[in-house]
Formats: structure tokens, sequence, C-alpha cells
């Protein structure tokens, strides 16, 4: 028998993900259960579980009396003697129950004990599972669409979806495959809660970290990430490593790995820049692909004046601000673009970089970063931008 049993709990522990230990608990407690039932009270009743062989034994603990009150805890000194003379007034005797002589109703409970038992641990299983994949992300199949949530299956439980955190421009349906960033983890009565999104901007951090080798092995970093879900993202990345385009990396050749990223979010628009802790220069690789003259930044009050030729401010600024608005975001600038036309018209060149300007040098870039008297102006690289 008890080798049936251990290869039955054996079983379970694998379909169900559980320990073998935490089955024998629950074997244990539905046998005190039991016991309880049928005698009315099993405090002095003790279950002993061989972890290895899963041979089990039950048997109470009663002490020998003269004359007994409570047959569930007490014993004759007569019946004691027939066991063995050697008992005397005091002494405690071992006496084996056997699980066969349980009635029905305590049968039965001890199962609902066990079933409670494997539901328990199950659950338990699951939510470490599913905890330690937080932050991170998983694939899963839609499941089922309701009004405000997305039911994504992802394997042994579902994920929920709600409409906050679901791209408005991508169309699901039922059966599809997609990959989701994990939220947030939270046990429950009914297992884990699962919350996933498919805006958040670390889903794309984490789609580049799958793809592109340079981040997963710390060559490249990704330094800022903004955002628009469905519409726009933009990335600044910085190389650990002189032999390594941090840009370049991250598209790939023939912009393959790029490609399999915005593959995955539907086609969005994903813009590569380099980072830089020059906060100027940042913020003119920030506004890729536009063109910039020059950048007026103020790190202490996190503002920036941008001036663009006549023909760039609409792209600098972007469909509807966008291109603008993801800049601000990525650097953490208020960004004011002013074209160059206005910035004459507002004395700007005069003021940080003095009469002697010369208006025609439209291919140069100048940006300040001006201390209390604003007085530095220095001359400023090139950016390599990667738009896909």
């Amino acid at each position: 028998m008890s080798a049936e049993l251990k290869e039955a709990i054996e079983m379970i522990a694998r379909e169900k993900n559980i320990s073998k230990n935490a089955l024998l608990d629950g074997i244990e407690q539905s046998l005190l259960q039991a016991c309880k039932n049928h005698f009315g009270k099993a405090d002095n009743v003790v279950v002993e579980i061989d972890r290895d062989t899963c041979d089990y034994q039950v048997y109470s603990n009663k002490t020998v009396v003269e004359t007994v009150e409570d047959p569930a805890l007490e014993m004759s000194l007569l019946d004691a003697k027939k066991k063995d003379e050697k008992y005397e007034i005091g002494d405690t005797v071992r006496v084996p129950i056997e699980s066969k002589s349980f009635g029905r109703i305590a049968t039965q409970n001890a199962k609902n004990v066990i079933l409670q038992k494997i539901r328990e641990e199950e659950r338990k299983s699951l939510f470490e599972r599913y905890y330690e994949r937080e932050h991170q992300i998983i694939s899963g199949t839609v499941s089922r669409i309701n009004e405000r949530t997305i039911t994504i299956n992802l394997g042994k439980t579902d994920g929920i979806l709600t409409e906050s955190e679901s791209v408005k421009s991508e169309n699901l349906r039922v059966h599809d495959r997609v990959k989701v960033y994990v939220l947030e983890v939270k046990d429950s009565p009914k297992g884990p809660r699962i919350m996933v999104s498919r805006s958040h901007p670390e889903l794309v951090k984490k789609l580049f970290e799958s793809e592109v080798s340079e981040l997963a092995e710390g060559v490249v970093e990704i330094k800022a990430i903004a955002r628009e879900a469905g519409s726009r993202t933009k990335l600044a990345v910085l190389s650990h490593d002189a032999d390594v385009d941090a840009v370049g990396a991250c598209v790939g050749m023939n912009g393959i790995r790029v490609g399999a990223v915005v593959d995955e979010l539907g086609g969005e628009k994903v813009d590569i820049i380099n980072w830089d802790d020059n906060p100027a220069l940042l913020i003119e690789n920030a506004l890729s692909p536009a063109k910039v003259i020059s950048v007026l930044a103020d790190p202490d009050d996190k503002t920036a004046l941008v001036i663009v030729p006549d023909y760039q401010l609409s792209l600098a600024i972007g469909k509807e601000g966008q291109n603008a608005r993801l800049a601000a975001k990525l650097t953490g600038f208020k960004i004011d673009i002013k074209s160059e036309t206005q910035a004459q018209e507002a004395g700007i060149f005069e003021e940080y970089f003095g009469e002697d300007y010369d208006d025609e040098e439209e291919e140069d870039d100048y940006y300040l970063e001006p201390g209390e008297d604003g007085e530095e102006a220095s001359e400023a690289e090139g950016n390599k931008t990667e738009e896909a």
C-alpha cells in the first residue's frame, strides 16, 4: 500500500508542480481530522509518516488509570496489562489506530482536507511561478475579449489586460499570440491575479533586451525611454565599449533587430538615439530627425530653448507636437522650440552669442548650458540616429 501511495503522491506532485512534503503534510492533517471526527477529539493522536517510503502510522497515547473517565484519553490498568505486564498506573500506552475503522463522514472529511491542501499548494506554486516574472515579458494567447478587459492565457493561469494598459490602435482578436509586460502579481483565494500591459514603456525595453545580445550582456545600456503606445517610441542608448556602436547594435544588420521589435509592436515607429551626459547634446539627439541650430539648456531648471531652421520647425515639433513631447519625456527637460526667424526677432542670438553671430552659418550647431551668468557656449558634434 505504501508503494502505491508513494507513486500517487509523486504523480500528483509532478502534475500540480507542488512539493511531495506539502502533500504528505496534507495527508497528516487529514488523518488527524479523521480521528477527531471519529473519536470526538484528537489531542493525543500522533501521525508518523516516513518521508521517503510514505509508510505511515496513526496511534493514540492513552494514560493508564484506575478508573477510566475518558476512553479516548485513558486506559484501565487491566487493559494495559493485557498489552504488556510492564505497564503501571500513570504510564502512557501507545495504541495503534486503523484508518479502516473510520466512518464514511470521517473519511469524506479527510479526503476534503487533502483536496484543499492540494488546491492551496497549487495556488501557492502558481503565485510563486508568476511572481518571479513580475516586471518581465511573458507570451500568451488572447482567450477572451470583454468591453473593458482582455484575458490573456499565460499557460497555467490568465493575465488581465485592462483598457488603460491596452494599445488603442491595436486590434487584438481571440487566439492572437502576443507578448505582454507583467505589471503586478497578487495572491488571491482564487489564484494569482496577474495584471499585464501592452502599452508600458518597459515592454519596448524588454523586447530590445531579448533581441539585442549587447543589451543582455551589459555592453550597451538603455538610459531612457519615452513612448506613446501604438504610435512612436524614442530610445536613448549608451555603449560602455568604445568599439561597439550602441545605435547600430540595437538596429542590427539590415535593421533586423529593431524590425523584430517593431513587428511585435504592430508597426509602432521606434527612434533610437545616442545618449549624452551633456543635456544640450542629448536634447538635440532627442529631437531627431529634425536639424537643430542651437540648444540653450539650463540643467538646474530643467528647461531648454531650442532653435531650428525655419524649414525644420514642423519636423522638430512633429505631428500634433509628438516629436517635441517625446523628446521632453526622454530628456526630462521642458523644451521650447523656436524657428531661426523667431529667434532673430526675439534677439536671442545677440543675447547669447553676441553681435558677431553670422546668421548664414546654419550648418553649425551651437549649445549653451548657462550657469549663473549664462556665458559659455560650446560647439557640438553631429548625432547618429536611426528610425524604424
